[in-house]
């Protein structure tokens, strides 16, 4: 490894860096028993820790999984397979029934939110689960996910269940500040989504408010005619441009993860709140038809690894992409239920494997010449940078990678996944020119040696 990097004596701090402070994570839905108990759960969770996986949002009292009242050893499976991998949970309490106001049904609801609580610090101990995170419901704005809440009828919610558990951890964080947060807000189709951030950091309870979550997705209509698909309603939309178009118009969406990240930042900023990215993905689907699988291909992992650098720019504290163990034919998965690697997967590999939560970071400035390129350089204190390189656009580009950042000259191998790779990520020398052939992502390094593939 060569040593690297001047630093600025007022600082001692490298000149034109930050450190890295996005952690990587996923949600774990659809497929939690392949990922927490299947015939190829080992492989699963050695993939997720090849991505640097620190934290894995669940669900409880919704979505297909297990109910932790009714199937607690499923439930503490589930978790389980978390710690497994390396990573904490961020647990979510998902909804409860119609109507939300009622007192009744919110008292009932906080009842059984704290009595998992209660039974994950029996369990593993109040020294591991002051760690954790605390999702208070999911997507309040989105009529089919989350019930279509209005925010008084949230905050509500919100304020009596954070009353309720926060004491339940208090003895356990030391004087640290909870990690309780929500609203976990669908702002991808629904206006005005910072509306809840905003509120919620002003109106909640203070101490309560440990992060803001919100999602964000490409598009949610289908890459396909809607007159193609049965059933779907498009709520007065209309349909998206087809085939490259609507590729371009998806890849198109990346940067805005940046702006919505730099966004929340400002709102947050010194309030000891962390700002988390909860879900993205490109396309906001789980049939194979109606994604054509771009969520997973080449191209799903150019987005994917473009968005996380947007992320990493805009002050993003976690990314958690929906999801990770793809179930049957999902659309979603970066991995499937037989521990095979998507594209998007062995994407998200060999950036995690060279941009990690500490690392220093800079980002070579935008060039007109090539706007269709993201890049950031990442290195540890005395080790040289690796380069991180994606091709957003579907043709053919070559980057003369030092007129990015000289110090990347010294690298010798290139790691590379694109349209020409077959699948695969490709070890190959470094001349000091970087091809890549249609949606990619490469690697420029002299530590290529240290990367795990397979």
């Amino acid at each position: 490894m060569t040593e690297i990097s001047t630093t600025s004596p007022a600082t001692n701090a490298p000149t034109n860096a930050r450190r890295m402070k996005l952690r990587y994570g996923f949600n774990e839905i659809n497929g939690w028993w392949h990922f927490s108990q299947g015939p190829h759960s080992d492989t699963i969770r050695q993939r997720l820790r090849l991505m640097g996986t620190q934290v894995m949002r669940i669900f409880v009292f919704d979505q297909p999984v297990p109910d932790p009242v009714k199937e607690w050893p499923s439930f503490a499976t589930y978790v389980q397979g978390v710690l497994d991998a390396g990573a904490v949970p961020m647990i979510t309490f998902g909804k409860f029934p119609p109507p939300y106001d009622n007192a009744a049904n919110i008292q009932h609801f906080v009842a059984r939110c704290t009595d998992v609580v209660w039974g994950c610090i029996e369990q593993w101990g109040g020294q591991a689960v002051k760690d954790w995170y605390w999702c208070i419901w999911n997507e309040p704005n989105n009529l089919i996910i989350g019930g279509d809440l209005k925010f008084e009828q949230y905050l509500r919610i919100y304020n009596e269940l954070s009353a309720a558990i926060l004491p339940v951890l208090e003895p356990h964080l030391n004087g640290r500040k909870t990690r309780i947060g929500g609203p976990a807000i669908d702002g991808t189709h629904r206006g005005y989504w910072m509306d809840w951030i905003a509120r919620l950091i002003d109106e909640a309870d203070g101490p309560s408010v440990g992060f803001v979550s919100w999602h964000r997705y490409a598009d949610w209509r289908p890459a396909v005619p809607s007159g193609s698909l049965n059933g779907v309603d498009m709520w007065n939309s209309p349909d998206p441009p087809t085939g490259k178009v609507f590729e371009a118009l998806l890849m198109g969406q990346a940067p805005t993860y940046e702006a919505r990240a730099r966004g929340v930042e400002r709102l947050v900023r010194d309030r000891d709140i962390l700002n988390v990215c909860g879900e993205l993905n490109a396309i906001s689907h789980h049939e194979q038809y109606y994604t054509l699988g771009l969520n997973q291909s080449e191209f799903g992992g150019a987005y994917y690894v473009s968005a996380l650098i947007g992320l990493m720019r805009g002050g993003a504290d976690i990314e958690m992409r929906w999801t990770a163990t793809a179930h049957e034919y999902d659309a979603y998965g970066i991995i499937y239920m037989d521990g095979v690697p998507t594209q998007a997967c062995l994407a998200k590999q060999i950036l995690a494997q060279h941009v990690r939560y500490g690392d220093w970071l800079r980002f070579p400035p935008f060039r007109d010449d090539a706007p269709d390129i993201d890049a950031v350089v990442a290195w540890r204190d005395g080790v040289s940078p690796s380069g991180v390189f994606v091709n957003t656009s579907a043709g053919a580009r070559t980057i003369s990678v030092p007129e990015w950042d000289q110090e990347l000259e010294a690298a010798d191998t290139v790691l590379r996944i694109d349209l020409g790779t077959g699948g695969r990520v490709v070890r190959e020398p470094f001349e000091g020119t970087l091809k890549l052939d249609g949606y990619g992502v490469a690697i420029v390094t002299n530590n290529a040696a240290e990367t795990v593939i397979d």
